[in-house]
């Protein structure tokens, strides 16, 4: 049982948790102070302090998930590295849409940057370092045609919609609730699918273990695996919420913050959400970065696309739910710009994951996409 602790506490993880909390209690001590005006360079001194101590504990979240993922072997171990990811990036958002400031588009520009950064910046870089390493690389076509299917389904109800049957870009309460339910439906059924029949279509290509299993069959493995390692599991898990916790409690300086630094700067309101999706994509973009140079490419599928359809399907929904609950209002539709980036972006993804081979070449064409993302959200 020792040993198995040991394991974990390693002394990363305690730093993680100890700038953390401490973090947070040093923030609660100087807030008296900070409260009133703050001159532009202690302002975003400030700022910059409480999202490198919240970048921090995201990576000591994803350090801790990914463990997991390792122990639990997959497709539950993707699943529970890209929930704590989406954990994290709705606390972020809630706390900008409950802060101070007026950040009706919050979720739409933060589901937004999330979809560029992963269809096309670290999909475009790990093709990239992938197809230079060797000639081509392949993925499951089945899982990543799986994948597309869903994804276009969830950004058009996501970002489309709106614009035809809502009003001024939001859903109606009625039809919130129509849309959340549906998505969740879509999302849990697309879980069942995973990690039941469909399985194999998750794995990488040529992998012995691919063979069909049943649902019965993979809930023994992973119940073996939680009694032969109890001690891990349970202790990964306590160190993971602690880390998230930090999180939560710093997120609303950090919005009430990030408000005032985007006035004065003049900067676009959709940079607050690129900010906050870069933050929380961070340790998972780097996680697959990895795999890419590893060549387990259907690794970076499962990490990048599967954290997508974690992020649309869980947090629209949530997003959905806390407007309807406190009145506040959610525009979800996205301009014109957007939505046809959006549409190349799927072409694009089809192109490099539903052909026989992926180059290095379709690794620069994602990049490319993600640099005229960019250019419309400067425009």
């Amino acid at each position: 049982m020792l040993a198995s602790i040991r394991r974990v506490l390693t002394p990363t993880a305690v730093v993680q948790l100890l700038v953390g909390w401490l973090g947070f209690v040093a923030l609660t001590l100087v807030r008296p102070i900070i409260q009133g005006s703050l001159t532009t360079p202690l302002l975003f001194s400030l700022l910059a302090a409480i999202v490198a101590v919240i970048i921090l504990c995201a990576f000591g979240v994803v350090t801790q998930a990914e463990r997991l993922a390792h122990r639990l072997g997959e497709p539950y171990g993707t699943l529970v590295l890209t929930l704590s990811i989406v954990i994290v990036e709705v606390i972020l958002i809630s706390a900008v849409m409950l802060g101070p400031g007026d950040q009706p588009t919050i979720a739409r520009d933060s589901v937004m940057a999330v979809a560029m950064i992963i269809m096309n910046l670290v999909i475009g870089i790990a093709l990239l370092v992938a197809g230079l390493r060797q000639a081509a690389v392949r993925v499951n076509p089945t899982g990543a045609s799986a994948y597309v299917a869903v994804l276009s389904l969830l950004l058009v109800v996501a970002f489309a919609l709106p614009q035809v049957v809502g009003l001024d870009g939001s859903y109606s309460p009625g039809q919130a609730v129509v849309v959340l339910t549906l998505a969740l439906m879509l999302y849990g059924f697309f879980l069942y699918r995973q990690m039941g029949a469909q399985r194999e279509h998750f794995q990488e290509v040529g992998d012995s273990s691919a063979a069909p299993t049943t649902s019965s069959a993979d809930q023994i493995s992973v119940m073996q695996v939680l009694r032969e390692h109890r001690t891990e599991i349970l202790t990964r898990a306590a160190v993971l919420v602690l880390t998230v916790i930090p999180i939560v409690l710093l997120s609303h300086d950090m919005a009430a913050l990030l408000d005032q630094g985007l006035e004065r700067l003049g900067a676009p309101i959709a940079l607050s959400g690129l900010l906050i999706a870069a933050i929380v994509f961070s340790p998972e973009s780097i996680t697959a970065i990895r795999a890419a140079l590893q060549g387990e490419m259907q690794r970076v599928s499962n990490l990048s696309h599967g954290a997508l359809v974690s992020t649309v399907g869980l947090t629209i929904p949530a997003v959905l739910s806390i407007g309807m609950l406190t009145g506040q209002p959610v525009v979800l539709a996205a301009s014109a710009a957007e939505l046809m980036l959006l549409a190349v972006t799927i072409v694009i993804t089809m192109a490099s994951f539903l052909g026989k081979r992926a180059t290095a070449l379709h690794g620069a064409v994602h990049v490319m996409m993600f640099g005229v993302y960019l250019l419309v959200v400067f425009a």
